[in-house]
């Protein structure tokens, strides 16, 4: 790589001028876990490189009712942190499963959805949870929902100038799963992943759920009719009249519906066939663990 520009500034407001100064010639670096084999492959060449691991985008906090994960935080960091696995479930285990101890220790959580991949793991349980990313530049901040973010393989809604700066995370009362399906035990990307959220009123009703697959179309995808499907039913022990089973059959149909929802592709790690059959059985498992229901 020759003549290219490279910033490490220690300022968030240096940063933004930089990327402000040099646009669509700036590429912004973190872990560089995605970033530095492109590179090597000669994928890319950028011209400007903007490092940000100086910023002190590293923390994980809570605040106003919700989790606020900085954008250079470590996917380590973040599978082995206690308020992650009291408050974001779903969270903490697909950073737990996601890649190898070395990719977890140098990967950042905005490097992973600033990628863009369709099967990113930490994008899936962030769907579930409801959560949003923190978009800012030297024109100012906005706030963008993880479920808008992306806009197809390798694209997301950041414009020229703009940085990831934080994830917040909303804490519910429910339960949230992550399962993930890949062609090995470890160290793999995910055939198939994905991530639920269900709430249940007393214990009983399903007051809230939502659904995301990753790896089954050209973005993590979150499955609106299947959730609808969730809503306001009762576990089969309820005595509450009137209501809907939320049972086998219920979760077996939510599944079919998530699937549906889906549009996977043949590749070199597994054929739509296949995505499509294991999907359904880890939607299945999943919203199940979620609401408490056996099948």
């Amino acid at each position: 790589m020759k003549d290219v520009l490279y910033f490490a500034p220690t300022e968030l407001t240096e940063a933004l001028k930089l990327l402000a100064q040099y646009g669509e010639k700036a590429t912004i670096l973190a872990g560089g876990t995605d970033l530095v084999p492109r590179i090597n492959y000669y994928e890319l060449k950028p011209e400007v490189l903007v490092y940000i691991g100086n910023l002190g985008l590293d923390y994980i906090e809570q605040s106003d009712g919700k989790l606020i994960i900085g954008a250079a935080t470590p996917t380590a960091k973040i599978a082995a942190s206690p308020l992650v696995a009291e408050k974001a479930a779903a969270l903490a285990e697909a950073a737990r499963l996601s890649a190898s101890p070395a990719i977890r220790t140098a990967g950042t959580i905005g490097g992973n959805l600033a990628n863009a991949s369709p099967a990113a793991d930490l994008a899936t349980p962030l769907i579930a949870l409801g959560a949003t990313v923190v978009l800012v530049s030297a024109k100012g901040e906005r706030e963008v929902a993880v479920e808008e973010f992306f806009k197809g393989p390798g694209e997301t809604v950041l414009q020229p100038g703009e940085l990831i700066k934080e994830v917040r995370v909303p804490i519910k009362k429910g339960k949230s799963v992550f399962l993930k399906l890949g062609r090995r035990k470890a160290m793999t990307l995910s055939v198939v992943n994905v991530a639920v959220y269900v709430e249940m009123e007393k214990g009983q009703r399903c007051v809230d759920a939502r659904v995301a697959l990753g790896a089954m179309a050209p973005v993590p995808l979150r499955c609106k009719k299947a959730e609808g499907v969730l809503q306001g039913c009762v576990l089969p022990m309820s005595a509450l009249e009137g209501a809907e089973f939320l049972d086998k059959a219920r979760i077996e149909k939510a599944a079919e519906l998530a699937i549906a929802e889906s549009s996977p592709i043949d590749d070199q790690r597994a054929t739509a066939w296949y995505r499509r059959k294991a999907g359904k059985v880890l939607v299945a498992r999943a919203l199940a663990a979620a609401a408490g229901v056996a099948i």
